[in-house]
């Protein structure tokens, strides 16, 4: 049980990933389905688009109308399984996860219908158990979620050896094998206990056979492809130009605006951003997404316009009916005001941060700890000017961030932490500007403000100077720092820092 804990724990890092990779799960073609005893009729096909759409409602309905003709469909547990899904990582509704959840061994069993000759059989329950998977770790079920891993990470190996030549297969073996290969050192022996074998560069090479070669599995493959790069190893400009067209392309799909948005936002480009927001479809057909008044709230804090940005997250709260981001959302309501200069205001938000909320993702353990800190009186008002910085270099507002962090200088600051992160910024903003170079001596002198700390200022530099140094193919350094970064302990982004650092390590094959 404590192998489990430890390999949960790092599952759980991945599960802002899986909960965006499950749009790209895959269904058979028609002309496949006559074969392997699957019926996937055109409104079932049109049920599976809605879904990815986020246009629930439509798509329950079609599934529904073939419900009623062909009950033992194995396609139709799935798709209501794949709806369901979709619901429960949107709208974290508990109540609503305790009822579905319910449904799952039915759903295996219907699927378990199907001939042991099929190589649907297999797949579909590993599916099956890979939504759960994602929704058990989100929801804090953590250990059945990692047996769920463990069990749809069998299936599909028994299905590759079984059915060498059936794609499907690899699209999603593809994806656990790229997921648990970016583990991090100290956790790989608990995936070697459990069975689980990770390989990045394999999985790779899994989803892009899948794209090659089978045309109808091609834009779903693509997109894991996309998202695996954006938030484990890194997007190549041809990848983020796909992520800019895809929207247009399709108007009407909510999810893909979603990710346009999200991946942007996470490269530093929140102006672009902006108008994949604004161009997002919505009206009743669509699922009720609030998340996307927070991130409208977010680009505006990086302009630094307090008081519009105010206005969203207030919004946010309102709307919003989850678990998470109730911690990170209250902290950014304290900054709207705090940085505002308005702190009288501000204070009332910064009791509301310790009264509610949880901290599973990092947003909220960091929410949590700025709290103790400010009232502990370890947050002086000379802060202010970092994060403004801090804000406007992840928007990619540079010119703006280059004005506050220039306002300063290493001696404003008293703490070693503050002084790490005033180098930090300085450092990111140059290498945001296209200037790497300049870069690396701030870096490395976080790096050597924070020795034999837990400063994740000291981390965040060493990874950046691991893709600075890949980027220059120096190997040696590269490898040194990616190292470096994992080796700091216990702060707040140790493990999206340790799974980018594998993943880098393992791309220089280290």
């Amino acid at each position: 049980m404590k192998c489990i804990k430890l390999k949960c724990y790092q599952l759980r890092t991945n599960v802002a990933i899986w909960a965006i990779l499950i749009a790209g799960c895959i269904f058979p073609s028609p002309a496949l389905s006559v074969t392997y005893n699957i019926s996937f009729t055109p409104k079932l096909q049109k049920a599976y688009f809605e879904i990815q759409k986020l246009r629930l409602q439509p798509a329950a309905k079609l599934i529904n109308e073939e419900r009623a003709s062909q009950s033992d469909n194995a396609l139709i547990p799935y798709l209501d399984n794949y709806a369901d899904l979709h619901y429960l990582l949107i709208s974290e509704d508990r109540k609503a996860y305790q009822s579905l959840s319910a449904k799952e061994d039915l759903r295996l069993s219907q699927i378990a219908k199907l001939p042991d000759t099929s190589p649907y059989k297999r797949f579909l329950q590993a599916e099956i158990r890979m939504h759960w998977a994602f929704a058990k770790l989100k929801f804090g079920n953590e250990i059945s979620g990692s047996w769920e891993i463990i069990k749809a990470y069998r299936l599909l190996e028994e299905n590759r050896k079984k059915f060498p030549d059936f794609l499907p297969t690899f699209k999603s073996l593809g994806l656990l094998h790229v997921l648990i290969g970016s583990v991090p050192d100290n956790y790989t022996w608990v995936t070697k206990i459990l069975g689980l074998r990770g390989n990045i560069k394999l999985g790779i090479q899994e989803l892009n056979t899948v794209i090659e070669k089978e045309p109808f599995f091609r834009q779903e493959s693509e997109l894991i492809d996309l998202l695996l790069h954006a938030y484990t190893l890194q997007l190549s400009p041809t990848q983020l130009s796909k992520i800019r067209q895809w929207p247009k392309e399709q108007p009407d799909n909510l999810l893909l605006h979603f990710f346009a948005t999200t991946i942007l936002m996470k490269e530093g480009k929140s102006e672009e951003a902006s108008y994949y927001l604004a161009e997002a479809p919505h009206g009743s057909a669509y699922i009720q997404f609030p998340f996307l008044e927070y991130l409208r709230g977010e680009i505006l804090l990086q302009k630094g316009e307090y008081e519009s940005a105010f206005g969203h997250y207030i919004n946010f709260q309102k709307k919003y009916n989850g678990f998470n981001y109730i911690k990170d959302s209250n902290l950014k309501l304290f900054m709207c005001r705090w940085l505002d200069n308005k702190n009288n205001d501000a204070a009332p938000f910064l009791k509301k941060i310790s009264e509610t909320g949880y901290t599973i993702i990092e947003g909220d353990q960091f929410a949590k700890k700025f709290a103790e800190d400010f009232t502990a009186g370890k947050v002086p008002a000379q802060q202010k000017v970092l994060y403004k910085a801090r804000y406007a270099t992840d928007g990619g507002y540079l010119s703006e961030a280059t004005d506050f962090i220039e306002s300063v200088s290493e001696k404003t600051f008293t703490s070693v932490s503050e002084k790490a992160e005033f180098n930090y910024r300085k450092g990111r903003i140059f290498q945001k500007s296209g200037q790497a170079t300049l870069s690396v001596p701030y870096y490395e002198r976080a790096i050597s403000l924070t020795q034999n700390t837990s400063s994740g200022f000291g981390a965040s530099s060493a990874l950046q100077l691991g893709y600075i140094f890949s980027d220059k193919n120096d190997r040696e350094k590269a490898v040194m720092y990616f190292r470096k970064a994992m080796s700091y302990k216990k702060h707040e982004y140790k493990n999206s820092i340790d799974n980018k650092a594998r993943a880098a390590l393992t791309a220089l094959e280290q």
